[in-house]
């Protein structure tokens, strides 16, 4: 099972996303666990970028929320999260 690794932006965002809302907090915990027990997950909408943001991937965490990551053999690094518009 790969490791997750949050990059300080993710934890940043993620902190003000969640302070609002334990919907949020709760869905957030669920799509983590899931990333990381499978990345490719149809539930999770995985699809590669493209652009400035080749070798990363962007998964669903509600129909307008999205978490930007990036895997390597090992780990899963969450890059980004936010609005479907902040985060490409």
């Amino acid at each position: 099972m790969p490791k997750l690794f949050l990059e300080k932006h993710f934890i940043r965002l993620s902190k003000k996303l969640v302070k609002n809302s334990s919907i949020i907090d709760a869905k957030l915990t669920k799509v983590l666990k899931q990333l990381q027990n499978n990345p490719f997950d149809p539930s999770l909408e995985t699809h590669k970028l493209k652009g400035d943001l080749q070798e990363k991937y962007a998964c669903s965490l509600t129909p307008d929320l999205r978490i930007i990551f990036k895997l390597t053999s090992d780990t899963i690094h969450l890059i980004d999260i936010g609005a479907h518009d902040e985060v490409y």
